[in-house]
């Protein structure tokens, strides 16, 4: 009889056994520079974005019941975002080297808004009315005094958290969440901030906004309910959205190679005329103006991302393009979108909270203080939750985040979400440096 008992390890073979279990646990949760991720080349984390992407398509608009019940609950766009997420934050899966996220957010970003825009409402838009530039400037009001607040509150718990030149750092964080990346920029530049601290509000900046953004994913997933709870007057809304619906009606027909390959031409050629026209823009301002800055005129993603969306209104009034909707544009465009999501996802990194958690514990009040702005300007104006959730992202976010917000309640609102993130670019510079300076007030006493 064969002998099938288990031959014991030697001693070599245990220790190097041992040493590959220690790598692995070291990887997880330890992202840092030192660590990559254990699975950090693009091209295989492009694969698995989009097999989890793809699953959680299949499993959405599946018939089973307890699926059915469970998406009605948790919207499959925080799914696309949160499991990339987890995956980051435990340094399984990551983009150390920033190559995808580059890609998504300077390629396939402008080229989704490009294709949501060509079939745009701008009057239904407009038709909106004044409550959402209200709910705006009350998410913006919010950065502004929720950071004193949270700096205040944590130095009644822990002076020294907040003490000192942490409001220099603070400052680039009310930058980021005024406007953007530029904003934060030209704080970091105005306020110097030390390295290391400036490392520790990147992380702030990132995983507070994540956790917040998810929050708003979710809340678009649930929007009638909680518009219905609210008492919100939809009517608006409602109306743009039967308006794009009816579009499509007895219009939309399969495409063919033909059409894939015109949406794709016309997508990335506007969007590499932007980029050549924002190249040059971003350089004319820089070299000529010494305003440029203060207004993100010196900002070549700014420029992308503003004359991608300027060239893909226009196009809308040309018939021919307007038609590409029928064959898919919004389709192909949501495709983008998701994976620029996934991309998104991996930068999450929730171990980080444990390293620094009195500064997290400064950036959750603080955007719990700017919630409680928007939520309850939006429920005194009786207004869509869509106008609290796009109004605050434009805000925290910037043109980045803030159509993928506004796209998770309808593709073809995430216009929407660009117009705002452009009047946060203008605001962000004015109101981060406010938020500063009655932060060093409170830091100081």
């Amino acid at each position: 009889m064969q002998d099938t008992s288990t031959t014991p390890l030697t001693s070599e073979q245990a220790t190097t056994a041992m040493d590959a279990v220690l790598e692995l646990l070291a990887r997880i949760g330890a992202k840092s520079d030192d660590i990559p991720p254990l699975i950090n080349e693009p091209t295989a984390v492009l694969g698995i974005l989009l097999v989890i992407l793809a699953i959680v398509f299949r499993t959405s608009s599946s018939a089973a019941p307890g699926l059915r019940r469970f998406y009605s609950i948790v919207p499959a766009l925080l799914l696309c975002y949160f499991i990339p997420g987890m995956l980051g934050t435990l340094n399984l899966v990551g983009d150390p080297s920033g190559n995808l996220y580059y890609v998504t957010s300077r390629y396939l970003l402008p080229a989704c808004l490009v294709l949501l825009t060509i079939a745009i409402d701008l009057p239904g838009i407009v038709r909106l009315g004044p409550k959402l530039i209200i709910i705006f400037l009350a998410a913006t009001a919010g950065v502004v005094i929720g950071g004193p607040l949270a700096v205040l509150a944590v130095s009644a718990i822990s002076p020294d958290t907040v003490g000192g030149e942490v409001w220099r750092g603070l400052a680039t964080v009310a930058g980021s969440w005024i406007g953007g990346g530029a904003n934060q920029t030209a704080m970091k530049e105005i306020f110097l901030p030390g390295k290391d601290l400036f490392s520790a509000m990147i992380a702030v900046d990132v995983i507070v906004a994540n956790i917040w953004m998810a929050a708003l994913l979710f809340m678009a997933g649930n929007s009638r309910a909680i518009d219905r709870k609210m008492g919100a007057d939809r009517a608006a809304l409602d109306t743009l959205l039967k308006r794009v619906e009816q579009l499509d009606t007895g219009t939309r027909r399969i495409p063919n190679s033909t059409d894939l390959m015109m949406i794709l031409a016309v997508a990335f050629a506007v969007v590499g005329i932007s980029r050549l026209l924002g190249d040059a823009l971003s350089g004319y301002f820089a070299t000529h103006t010494s305003w440029g800055e203060t207004f993100s005129l010196t900002s070549t993603f700014f420029w992308l991302i503003v004359l991608s969306t300027t060239f893909g209104v226009s196009l809308s009034f040309i018939p021919r393009v307007r038609g590409l909707e029928q064959v898919g544009a919004s389709q192909v465009a949501t495709v983008f979108l998701y994976l620029l999501v996934a991309v998104i996802g991996l930068k999450m990194d929730l171990f980080s909270i444990f390293r620094n958690p009195g500064y997290f514990l400064v950036g959750l009040i603080w955007i719990g203080i700017q919630a409680v702005m928007v939520l309850g300007t939006t429920w005194l104006l009786k207004a869509p939750i869509f106008f609290a959730a796009v109004g605050s992202q434009a805000n925290i976010g910037g043109a980045a985040s803030a159509p993928v917000v506004a796209a998770a309640f309808n593709p073809r609102l995430a216009p929407v979400g660009v117009l705002l993130a452009v009047l946060g670019y203008a605001l962000g510079t004015y109101a981060a440096w406010l938020c500063a300076q009655l932060m060093r007030i409170s830091s100081t006493g």
